[in-house]
């Protein structure tokens, strides 16, 4: 059996494909049905429109898997490159799973979740992510959904634990819950607790190989990774792709940005951008018509795919390790300029901060509720919490719970323990 392909308890293929089980497993899987109950940008429930998390996922994967079909024809005739291209159940089912352990109220329950968890080894949703896939997930008793070693691979943005991300100097002198801003915690996809199954995931490389990659910067900030498999190169260059172009969608159609917007901000940068386009890109964009507006959207994610290629960097002895999807510095700085434009125009603005703050006190609130009520939990976390011994690990339980809950979800679960007039013994949460 193909050592990519093997699984943690190494269930053996029978006669289905193994990244096609991937793919299922993931579709079937409750944590990535919750995605359609949590924040990408907006609050749920503002309009039935913009994308969820689900929507997002569903979008990354169909782009991940249009790289991955331009890059076989590009490169058909190199076999070095051809050979190691993933196919798409892989890459769809990468894409699919690569924000499913991302807590409720967006980016803000993230930066909640780490704030409480700060002594306690952190939160990331990259790192939930590979919790869900190789321990939380239903499929298998102790090994989660069990997805293949190279699927896991491709899960990997930020190799590193908390412990050997995270600068706690930030940190200092920041200990009320009203304010956590700067508890965003650094980028790592595996709490110190799951080692063993990020070991497990590398050992297939040399061991020169897997030094390397799992080296880093120290910043200002939090330490930051340099590498990246070539799989998860391709996931992470469509979540780009996904995030400047769809969610730039969503703020022209409910009109929190103008043409003016546009105009001032972004057209300087795009002058002379996107040539051969048949129209007008800013009027088309702004014409108030989604059929006229989609065609430019739709060419834009085409635009980016397009203008994609392989990279070879010659620093790793194995290539899936060594190649990388990339785009020319020209084509990311456009792309660039549609991610801030929203980060700018949207997600900075006083009404979304606003919900995103609410979100967080929410979070803050339920969590050490729980953590020091912890009967509340559902029978199966009570039980796994009981189960432990250490402070440490029981919170991670709780922590475990409450990432899992959908917007609306953590919202009635807040309802019920806080607010008098709310909550039923025949409430079923």
């Amino acid at each position: 059996m193909d050592k990519w392909k093997e699984r943690k308890n190494l269930i053996p293929s029978m006669e289905r494909d193994d990244y096609g089980r991937d793919r299922a497993r993931i579709i079937h899987s409750a944590f990535f049905r919750r995605l359609q109950g949590k924040t990408q940008v907006l609050g749920l429930g503002e309009s039935d429109f913009y994308r969820t998390r689900l929507t997002h996922s569903l979008e990354v994967a169909q782009i991940a898997g249009g790289i991955a079909e331009y890059f076989k024809e590009k490169y058909r005739k190199c076999y070095e490159y051809s050979e190691l291209i993933p196919e798409q159940n892989l890459i769809e089912a990468i894409g699919l799973a690569h924000d499913i352990g991302h807590p409720p109220f967006g980016h803000g329950g993230e930066v909640a979740l780490n704030y409480l968890m700060r002594d306690c080894g952190g939160f990331e949703g990259n790192a939930q992510t590979l919790r869900i896939c190789t321990q939380l997930g239903e499929y298998s008793e102790c090994d989660g959904l069990n997805l293949t070693r190279r699927a896991l691979l491709g899960l990997i943005k930020y190799p590193v634990t908390y412990s050997q991300a995270v600068n706690k100097k930030i940190y200092n002198g920041q200990n009320t819950p009203l304010n956590i801003e700067s508890f965003k915690p650094p980028k790592f996809n595996f709490f110190d607790c799951d080692t063993a199954y990020f070991e497990w995931i590398l050992s297939p490389f040399d061991s020169k190989d897997i030094k390397l990659f799992k080296s880093f910067d120290v910043t200002d900030t939090h330490r930051k990774t340099k590498f990246k498999s070539f799989d998860a190169t391709i996931m992470e260059l469509a979540d780009d792709i996904a995030y400047g172009v769809h969610d730039l969608e969503d703020a022209i159609s409910l009109k929190l940005v103008t043409k003016d917007d546009w105009l001032d901000v972004v057209k300087p940068k795009i002058e002379n951008s996107f040539n051969d386009y048949d129209g007008n890109v800013t009027n088309d964009l702004f014409s108030g018509t989604n059929k006229t507006r989609k065609k430019v959207i739709s060419y834009l994610v085409h635009y980016f795919v397009r203008n994609s290629f392989i990279e070879e960097r010659g620093i790793f002895k194995n290539k899936l390790l060594d190649f990388q999807a990339t785009i020319p510095e020209n084509v990311n700085a456009e792309l660039k300029s549609l991610k801030d434009f929203v980060v700018e125009k949207v997600i900075k603005t006083p009404e979304v901060k606003t919900l995103e703050y609410k979100g967080q006190q929410m979070i803050i609130r339920l969590f050490n509720a729980i953590a020091h009520n912890p009967v509340m939990l559902e029978k199966k976390h009570y039980r796994k919490y009981q189960e432990q011994s250490r402070d440490e690990v029981r919170l991670r339980v709780i922590c475990d719970y409450i990432a899992g809950d959908t917007d609306e979800y953590a919202t009635r679960l807040y309802h019920k323990i806080f607010t008098p007039s709310s909550g039923s013994v025949f409430d079923r949460l």
